[in-house]
């Protein structure tokens, strides 16, 4: 199992060194992809996984792999956790972390705001597997203690949310669930352990998609969950039996993406914070969420919780189906897609309507509070690391062609 106990103490210095070694055999100072499936095992090696413990040798890929194992105490060592499991995706995660701490009959509070691929697992599986999930705004704390049950397992929040970039208080909403004999997992894709470390917080889980910020340039699909050692050696058990392993070269490119996080994220922030004050004088745009700004219903919040505001914007402008095909069609820097967190600009429009008709599921007030951030649609905005100047004028040039 990965551990988080390391003699490095800075940020970067984790960044670059955590996990990693010179090769024994080549002397080699950058980390080896090791692609085999299979390992050479001693007769005494049992062959069944439910007699997996501690991993101090490798017998199949699935089980674990030595680059994969490399890339899991990075990410301990980044998040101070106690232990990493990688997956093949950010879903793989979230579905594995669900399927340890939830069983039938047992009761979860989720965000009601969540990635759409969380909020539709939570819509349909898993209150199909007879697990009640009640759906709270929480940004509100009085909302979260009241959604809570005698059977409440779990408590899942995302923060920064997507798509709208809302916040929620890790350490408050941590003493509600842990009052309660619960557990929170968080969701900390947006973030990043540049700017939260959640355990720290209260968090008994922190689930990335390594797909995004922490790869960082848009070629290598991954998922982690961290937490205690004990909950790890669980997860693991989970990853082996439904089968999420996550392949030793995008491990590789992932710890590769790693290296440079810090110094990244702290480019996105300056970038964002431009484009974001960019944004608010634009006469097409009604409306700018992002951390960084004051403007923000919970900049307090986010100077108290987050060391780095990120480099995700969402926002509102008028007209905007037309601003969407403009958009499509005139961007040259900026590329209209989806996920985020590349050294690109990626934009992509997000219809409040096909939210409510496919992924969440809203009481009016719900509703009102997401209209609230987000209107009839929004635009989620990840800003990139090219030259600040140039995606300005990119995203200038294509908005008045709408």
């Amino acid at each position: 199992m990965a551990s988080g106990n390391h003699i490095f103490q800075a940020l970067q210095t984790k960044a670059i060194h955590a996990g990693e070694k010179p090769d024994l055999a080549t002397r080699a100072s950058s980390p080896s992809i090791v692609m085999s499936s299979s390992f050479v095992t001693d007769a005494e090696t049992p062959f069944s996984a439910e007699n997996l413990q501690d991993q101090t040798t490798f017998f199949y890929t699935r089980e674990g792999n030595p680059t994969v194992q490399q890339l899991e105490q990075k990410l301990a060592a980044l998040e101070d956790a106690e232990a990493c499991v990688a997956f093949s995706s950010g879903m793989a995660a979230i579905s594995a972390l669900m399927f340890h701490m939830l069983k039938p009959g047992d009761h979860m509070v989720m965000s009601d705001v969540a990635y759409v691929g969380a909020a539709e697992l939570m819509k349909g599986l898993i209150p199909s597997l007879n697990i009640q999930v009640t759906r709270v705004n929480t940004t509100d704390l009085e909302a979260v203690q009241a959604a809570i049950l005698p059977h409440t397992k779990l408590v899942h929040i995302e923060t920064p949310c997507n798509p709208i970039v809302r916040l929620s208080d890790i350490q408050a909403i941590a003493e509600i669930t842990h009052a309660a004999g619960a557990k929170l997992s968080v969701d900390s894709t947006f973030a990043t352990p540049v700017a939260t470390q959640p355990i720290k917080l209260g968090a008994d889980f922190v689930i990335h998609s390594l797909s995004k910020y922490l790869c960082g340039h848009g070629d290598a699909i991954g998922g982690a969950v961290l937490g205690a050692s004990d909950e790890m050696l669980a997860m693991r058990h989970l990853l082996i039996h439904l089968g999420g392993a996550l392949s030793p070269f995008n491990a590789w490119l992932i710890m590769r993406g790693i290296t440079t996080l810090p110094i990244r994220m702290k480019a996105h922030e300056d970038n964002a914070l431009k484009v974001a004050r960019f944004l608010e004088a634009q006469p097409q745009v009604k409306q700018v969420t992002y951390p960084g700004l004051a403007t923000h219903p919970q900049h307090e919040l986010a100077k108290r919780q987050m060391s780095n505001f990120s480099g995700m914007i969402a926002f509102q402008t008028k007209n905007p189906s037309a601003v969407a095909q403009a958009f499509s069609e005139h961007l040259q820097i900026v590329h209209y897609a989806v996920s985020l967190g590349h050294q690109r600009s990626l934009i992509y429009y997000i219809s409040t309507q096909e939210m409510l008709e496919t992924s969440f599921t809203f009481n009016q007030l719900q509703a009102d509070n997401y209209r609230s951030f987000a209107g009839d649609g929004v635009f989620r905005l990840s800003v990139g690391l090219e030259d600040v100047e140039d995606i300005c004028k990119d995203l200038e040039r294509s908005i008045t062609k709408a």
